[in-house]
């Protein structure tokens, strides 16, 4: 890793990998088949694109029994304990709705109301991600989503990895649809025989993916187009090489585009990270894509003082920042752009990836400027409520309609008019 004195902006933002032209036509030939020839497109380029040839395109009660025999009880019951996390998190989220009136009539209000539908998409095939089922199916279910809908692709035979299966089964997901990428997407948002339309689509993917999920916004929402994983970690002197490279590595082992920094005022620890981090590399399984991430997208930043560096993460609103200082209470109201803030040397990243409660979902490339991890409100949309009293609309007429002329509406003045005339002439 690169050692880099901070004598100017710094930032994290890159164009996301979304895939280039030929990608793009691919996957808008893909969406196109789907919306023509429903399940027959779905299941040919299941048979394509990952080698299984499906019997059925949903998840059997069969193939949920093996996958809870298939599974270790160890997993099985930490999956358990991180929905119990989790959806306690969310709990706290709940958005309500609310009414408030003055004294002359007037009502104002607010109604949420969930989504009817939501498409959760979970990566697959090679790789497994049972902590990405609990992240977005728990907020939705909280916030009484009537209908889950999650997709995956499967392996060559066929079959969702046990844990995939078990994840979705303990949250009570009846519909699993065993099918990936672009035809996955699609077959969310316009439907197919056997799959139902939604109103959002959430979850990560490929190139493909982030590209039909792009094609398909507006007739859909969407969570939002994820980049490669980022980790920040703000240092002082007192912190622990050994834990500052594991957690970059970390991140870094995600895949070859993940970002990997630190920031720190103090020379000694970044020297001592560097060497951790090589160390800590020689027996790590997924070392040559770890190696890969930290050499074109890793770095160690060193800073003038602490509050340089809390202005450097703040720049960068990075996913993930770990505050590993003496006080890291102290800098927590000063961090402003983050996704999500882990705080101390015991509350490494990989807690809330898992198992803490907070959602893993979270903004990347910059992003964190302005977005926020996918919460409970992410699954509800709010109607704003407007009640009138005819004491309300004689006393405000005359400066709504003021306003409506001003901008040459002349209906919208005559809409509020006739209704005070028309009180008048009851009376």
């Amino acid at each position: 890793m690169e050692i880099i004195q901070v004598d100017e902006r710094i930032s994290l933002r890159r164009d996301p990998e979304t895939g280039n032209e030929d990608t793009q036509a691919i996957v808008d030939e893909i969406i196109a088949a789907i919306r023509k020839d429903g399940d027959e497109a779905l299941r040919a380029y299941t048979k394509k694109l990952d080698g299984a040839e499906l019997d059925a395109l949903f998840v059997t009660e069969t193939e949920r029994l093996k996958a809870y025999e298939a599974l270790d009880d160890t997993v099985i019951s930490a999956l358990q304990q991180a929905i119990i996390n989790i959806r306690d998190f969310h709990e706290r989220q709940r958005s309500q709705s609310w009414m408030t009136t003055k004294e002359d009539g007037t009502m104002l209000g607010q109604q949420v109301t969930p989504l009817d539908a939501v498409g959760v998409y979970v990566p697959g095939g090679k790789a497994a991600y049972p902590s990405t089922i609990l992240m977005d199916v728990i907020p939705a279910q909280v916030a009484n989503v009537g209908q889950i809908i999650m997709t995956s692709p499967p392996d060559t035979s066929g079959l969702l990895h046990p844990a995939v299966v078990v994840a979705a089964s303990e949250l009570g997901v009846e519909q699993i649809v065993k099918a990936g990428g672009a035809q996955a997407i699609a077959a969310l948002a316009y439907g197919t025989e056997s799959v139902p339309a939604v109103d959002k689509i959430v979850g990560p993917g490929n190139s493909f993916v982030a590209l039909a999920k792009r094609a398909v916004y507006g007739h859909v929402d969407i969570d939002m187009i994820a980049g490669p994983s980022e980790i920040v970690v703000i240092a002082d002197d007192t912190a622990r090489a050994d834990y500052v490279a594991a957690d970059l590595l970390s991140q870094a082992e995600h895949e070859e585009r993940a970002t990997a920094i630190v920031v720190t005022p103090s020379k000694p620890l970044a020297d001592k990270v560097v060497e951790e981090v090589d160390r800590q590399l020689e027996d790590l399984p997924r070392a040559a894509i770890a190696r890969k991430a930290l050499d074109d997208y890793g770095a160690i930043y060193l800073t003038a003082n602490m509050n340089q560096a809390v202005d450097v993460v703040n720049q960068l609103a990075p996913e993930h920042v770990e505050v590993l200082v003496a006080e890291p209470f102290h800098y927590l109201g000063k961090i402003r752009h983050a996704g999500a803030i882990f705080l101390g040397e015991n509350s490494a990243e990989t807690v809330g990836d898992y198992f803490a409660g907070t959602n893993h979902v979270l903004p990347t490339n910059g992003t964190a400027r302005f977005s926020s991890p996918l919460t409970v409100d992410d699954f509800i949309k709010k109607s704003s409520i407007i009640h009138y009293s005819r004491e309300a609309l004689e006393t405000n007429a005359k400066m709504i309609a003021s306003l409506a002329r001003v901008e040459g509406f002349e209906a919208h003045a005559r809409a509020v008019e006739i209704r005070k005339k028309g009180a008048s002439e009851h009376e």
